[in-house]
């Protein structure tokens, strides 16, 4: 059985590309598209590459970004815009394979396996065509990862950067891939790092060839799976993606939201108005997508110099995509765990819905429940649906959500980005 193709492709500082494209006059000019100071949001994004030659780092404050760069230009982000760029990206993917699974808005595989026969059987003709049309059509590069499975096509397109095209192959991954250190690795992230580097285990190779079971009882089952990726074992296939839809019908385990606040939330009113704003987003984002969840979590960051976070999740008596259900089970949550005062205050709150079942699931009746009142809230909350769909996320608003003044104006399911999808969200 021969090899698959897989191709990654990741659109090189997405973000801060896009807007240089649409503003000719910055593109010789250190840019980062920054979150809004005002909001306290005011971190950095993404950078094109002038920023980066001055060591400019995504996530740090825009302060110190300024610091090291003193023309740094800021944009805000316009995150309608990068969802319009991505779907294009996707447009000229389809044109080779229909298995295009995307990981986030700038990234792609795909599965070209099927498609050889009309490249002439060599899978860097595709990826130059792909990487020359992305730049003609959007005005943006790629950097293009080539493997037999997802992980190494993943590495690969992170190996070269900008504008580059690398292949991982079964005769050159131990040269490349497992001399590379390991945090390298798809999912090895910062506290797998330091488990991994107390093993003695620093690059990819040496996870490669460590004793599975130590790997296991020091990281559990997913020890296995980064050895099985290191090893090149991944065989994960590519979803198979509806052109139409520009996205792929993943199984969604959870929908949830969150916002750093205007001002350190000390009142038990301004933690209210944000609980319910966030908590309205994820119920009117189920009821999109024909879901009820079954347990609703709270998770709290405090404005301590250490930023100290916690989360609770409480089951609800029944799954409800109801914006009051799950706004006063969340409110609960962070009431019981929360004093509100300026000793401890709140610097952010996010609110998540999981055990989703499809809204047409026989659901047993409550007779401890007022299943009719039930039935009409969930009513009104579709009705209200279609008046946003129609003019606006704020054209309707809760007077609960309208006491803190400085959120009167947040839509914050119009203004927070998708994340990237996860690996396993299958």
């Amino acid at each position: 059985m021969s090899d698959r193709v897989i191709l990654h492709s990741d659109m090189n500082c997405f973000y801060a590309n896009v807007e240089c494209f649409h503003r000719p006059e910055i593109r010789d000019k250190p840019v980062v598209v920054g979150g809004h100071e005002e909001s306290r949001h005011g971190i950095v994004l993404a950078k094109n590459e002038i920023a980066k030659r001055f060591m400019v780092k995504t996530g740090e404050a825009l302060w110190q970004a300024r610091q090291k760069c003193p023309g740094l230009i800021v944009i805000p982000p316009d995150y309608q815009l990068y969802m319009k760029f991505s779907r294009m990206a996707r447009d000229i993917y389809y044109d080779y394979t229909n298995q295009v699974e995307p990981f986030g808005p700038d990234e792609c595989w795909l599965d070209v396996t099927d498609s050889m026969n009309l490249w002439c059987h060599d899978p860097l003709i595709i990826a130059r065509e792909i990487s020359e049309r992305v730049k003609a059509e959007l005005g943006i590069t790629v950097s293009i990862g080539v493997s037999w499975n997802k992980i190494f096509a993943k590495f690969g397109s992170d190996y070269k950067k900008p504008d580059a095209i690398t292949v991982i192959s079964r005769e050159n991954y131990r040269d490349i891939v497992w001399n590379a250190p390991v945090e390298d690795l798809l999912y090895v992230g910062r506290a797998t790092k330091r488990k991994l580097n107390a093993a003695a285990i620093f690059t990819i190779g040496e996870l490669a060839c460590a004793p599975r079971g130590m790997l296991v009882g020091r990281l559990g089952k997913m020890g296995a799976v980064l050895q099985d990726f290191a090893l090149g074992q991944d065989q994960t296939p590519v979803k198979v993606l509806d052109p139409q839809s520009s996205s792929v019908e993943y199984l969604i385990k959870s929908m949830g939201n969150g916002l750093t606040a205007p001002h350190d939330i000390v009142h038990e009113q301004d933690a209210k108005a944000l609980v319910y704003l966030l908590s309205e987003s994820v119920a009117q984002r189920l009821r999109e997508h024909h879901y009820r969840a079954q347990t609703v979590s709270i998770g709290a960051r405090r404005g301590d110099n250490d930023l100290t976070g916690y989360m609770r999740q409480a089951a609800l008596p029944a799954p409800s995509c109801i914006t009051r259900e799950i706004a006063d089970c969340a409110f609960e949550l962070l009431a019981t765990a929360q004093p509100f005062n300026e000793q401890f205050p709140l610097r952010s709150i996010s609110v998540r819905a999981s055990k989703l079942v499809a809204d047409y699931t026989p659901v047993q009746l409550d007779l401890f429940l007022d299943e009719e009142q039930r039935y009409k809230r969930e009513q009104l909350d579709h009705t209200i649906d279609e008046v946003r769909r129609r003019f606006g996320n704020t054209s309707v608003q809760r007077v609960v959500s309208l006491q803190d003044e400085s959120l009167r104006d947040t839509d914050i399911k119009r203004d927070n980005i998708v994340h990237p999808i996860g690996f396993f969200a299958r």
